[in-house]
């Protein structure tokens, strides 16, 4: 229970958050919130009771406990492959590669795909991180008095990264036009269709996948043509992560991935590598300048530990505020706000039944705010993560679990920390009136309309 109401006392101020459905949406409703935002499909009391279930199509089952989730992630993880609508939406832009893939296809994948994101290379990375926190603080302070949208600045920030990490010195690459083309992709493409409602099957067509093919076209060509070159160039010093993709290995077949495999993979890199980045770095801004004593202290510890500097890997163990800062985000604003699985085989949880073809939705953005499991869920209080209780892992899910946990959270994270600390190292950002940012979840959970701030320099 928030502590405040307990004593009586009125709630503090609260983010921004999505408003609950209190009652049912039936069939056209479901379907004319899902497409609109995905947030819009939660019922409120998803964040009150440890699992929902109901029929819209098709069977359906919300999990918000801890228990049943670890079974779902870890124990039963066979019993619970991804959701067809999940591969229907993904597939046709990122194939068969970590993300959608099962089984003995997805295992040897991710064994050959793991060196390249060891602790080691994602280290050896981080100078192009620190190079791109440098470029966004001064596009930023070139903005002078006018309100700056953080949001596109950390959108185009992470793409430089990813770009630089995934296809360094590709005199071809096209980073705009790249860029427009994952966006056309998820805008178009990405919205749930009645189709995948009632339960279709994949090969019947969706017809905003049919239209947003000439987008997909571009992105597989620019990474097919990265690959070929690079297969017949050198290795960077040190290598970036097409380098070690082509040179991966599953240590247990000796195999390695065909050029369709690492396009694959080198696009689910790329479009979940910088997009999720940028939302939290905005939303994290957003949270810092809402919470001006929260910013106050943070800046206060970045700059005592880099001056005047860019922040390294080296000096994030010295940010724990700043980190804990990027994790309160995750919770209040995870980027993949609904996971979602089909049920293979008859199961149990949460003392319910659930059947073969049944869907598992995992409402990452309930879970987190869950009124069960979290004090004063829908405050902004990054110090939950320093100073409080531990936090239960299957309570808290922004980046999965299990054997399918993100594969590239280590690399996310130290670039979150790198170019918020270096950020709040040298601006106070403060809030708009008027423009505050609406949660929508299409795929990814982002700020409708942009975070509109001031960033005045320290």
């Amino acid at each position: 229970m928030d502590q405040a109401a307990a004593n009586g006392q009125p709630p503090a101020a609260e983010p921004v958050k999505a408003p609950l459905v209190t009652q049912p949406l039936g069939l056209f409703g479901s379907l004319r919130a899902a497409r609109n935002n995905l947030l819009d499909i939660l019922p409120d009391l998803a964040v009150r009771q440890p699992m929902v279930s109901g029929k819209t199509g098709a069977r359906w089952h919300m999990v918000m406990d801890p228990q049943a989730l670890r079974r779902i992630l870890l124990e039963k993880v066979e019993d619970y492959p991804k959701s067809v609508v999940t591969k229907n939406l993904l597939r046709p832009a990122i194939g068969d590669s970590l993300f959608v893939a099962e089984g003995a296809h997805w295992r040897w994948q991710r064994r050959a795909a793991a060196p390249a994101f060891s602790h080691r290379n994602i280290g050896n990375l981080a100078p192009i991180m620190t190079a791109a926190a440098e470029a966004a603080a001064d596009r930023i302070a070139s903005s002078g008095a006018q309100a700056v949208n953080v949001y596109d600045e950390m959108v185009r920030a992470t793409f430089e990264v990813i770009s630089d990490v995934t296809l360094s010195g590709e005199r071809h690459f096209d980073r705009d036009a790249m860029h427009r083309a994952i966006d056309t992709y998820i805008d178009v493409a990405g919205r749930v269709s009645l189709f995948d409602l009632v339960g279709l099957p994949g090969w019947v067509p969706r017809p905003g996948r049919v239209t947003s093919g000439n987008a997909l076209k571009k992105m597989k060509s620019v990474a097919d043509q990265t690959i070929t070159d690079r297969r017949s160039g050198s290795t960077k010093s040190p290598p970036d992560l097409l380098d070690l993709l082509i040179a991966g290995e599953d240590p247990e077949t000796q195999r390695q991935m065909r050029t369709p495999e690492i396009r694959d993979n080198l696009l689910t890199f790329i479009v979940a590598g910088h997009e999720t980045t940028a939302l939290t770095l905005g939303w994290a801004i957003y949270l810092c300048a809402f919470d001006p004593a929260v910013q106050a202290a943070a800046s206060d510890e970045a700059r005592a530990v880099l001056g005047r500097r860019a922040a390294t890997a080296e000096d994030i163990a010295a940010l724990p505020l700043t980190r804990a800062i990027v994790d309160e985000t995750l919770r209040l604003y995870p980027p993949a706000g609904l996971l979602a699985r089909t049920v293979r085989v008859a199961d149990e949880l949460c003392g319910r039944e659930v059947r073969p073809g049944d869907t598992v939705m995992i409402p990452i953005y309930a879970l987190h705010r869950n009124r069960l499991l979290w004090d004063a869920p829908d405050a902004f209080d990054p110090t939950r993560f320093q100073n409080g209780p531990p936090v239960d892992r299957y309570a808290y899910l922004p980046f999965g679990d299990g054997p399918r946990i993100c594969i590239g959270a280590g690399f996310a994270l130290q670039e979150a920390v790198i170019i918020l600390a270096t950020l709040l190292s040298r601006f106070r950002f403060n809030l708009i009136e008027g423009r505050q940012p609406k949660p929508v979840m299409i795929i990814t959970l982002r700020p409708e309309g942009g975070v509109w701030v001031s960033a005045d320099p320290i």
